[in-house]
């Protein structure tokens, strides 16, 4: 594991050293940027997949409201006939979390890397640099620590903390609209696809808001990270789903 840290350290430290002349003092956490929007392109093939499982999805509505209609009394057959109906036709209800779930691994990679104070046995470098005047290894409390919510370090976050409201106000308003149409993916008959979604689907409009909590915990890096994937996902969901029935794509807001 050791070993391979250094391996991205270097990765990195490379990205940063060749966005030096542009960004200079911010290269390293433009090289972050970078190294996200790289992930998001790895990732980008999947989250088409996605969008194409919610057009399947979507098309379904019709069998589906017919099965409500013959099981209405039973919902344990209800929801057993709704997935065997997404197993024949090839469409999984979950399709559209793979994406997420793919980018973990980058996530925790930058996690670790920006909180361990020694990488291969020698002192972590890349702690000494900063975003501004916020060091890419800190964290809110450090800055409210050092000039409070309005110092230097604490604009950083202001700027970040701003970022992440539009985009979840953004996801937010998309999803309840979505859920309100309730076509399919937008929660009507999400809840009888598999146990537990119904609830899941009444929380998710909240659920982009929750990049708040982390943003303001974890190390300022892996926090440029989030931000940076969140406001990519906001995007990509916009061109993904323009041309899908309002709701369709409501399942796939969390990316």
């Amino acid at each position: 594991m050791s070993a391979f840290m250094s391996l991205f350290a270097d990765l990195v430290g490379s990205i940063a050293d060749l966005l030096q002349p542009v960004f200079h003092a911010s290269a390293m956490a433009a090289a972050i940027v970078l190294f996200t929007a790289c992930v998001r392109l790895l990732v980008h093939p999947l989250s088409r997949a996605s969008a194409r499982g919610q057009k399947a999805r979507a098309k379904l509505s019709p069998q589906i409201a017919e099965l409500r209609k013959k099981h209405a009394k039973n919902p344990e057959k209800l929801q057993k006939a709704v997935l065997e109906l997404h197993a024949k036709e090839k469409v999984s209800p979950l399709s559209g979390c793979l994406p997420s779930l793919f980018q973990l691994p980058a996530f925790f990679l930058l996690y670790h890397l920006f909180s361990s104070s020694r990488i291969g046995g020698e002192a972590n470098a890349l702690l000494d640099h900063k975003l501004f005047a916020a060091p890419l290894g800190g964290r809110w409390a450090d800055a409210l620590g050092d000039g409070g919510v309005f110092g230097a370090q604490g604009l950083v976050y202001l700027g970040l903390f701003a970022i992440v409201a539009a985009v979840a106000t953004f996801n937010f308003l998309r999803t309840k609209k979505q859920m309100a149409a309730g076509t399919p993916g937008a929660g009507g008959d999400a809840g009888e696809q598999i146990p537990g979604m119904g609830a899941m689907t009444k929380v998710m409009p909240f659920m982009s808001f929750m990049t708040l909590f982390t943003v303001a915990f974890v190390p300022l890096a892996a926090a440029l990270y989030v931000v940076t994937s969140t406001t990519w996902s906001a995007v990509e969901r916009a061109v993904l789903y323009r041309d899908m029935p309002v709701g369709a794509g409501a399942l796939a807001t969390a990316g």
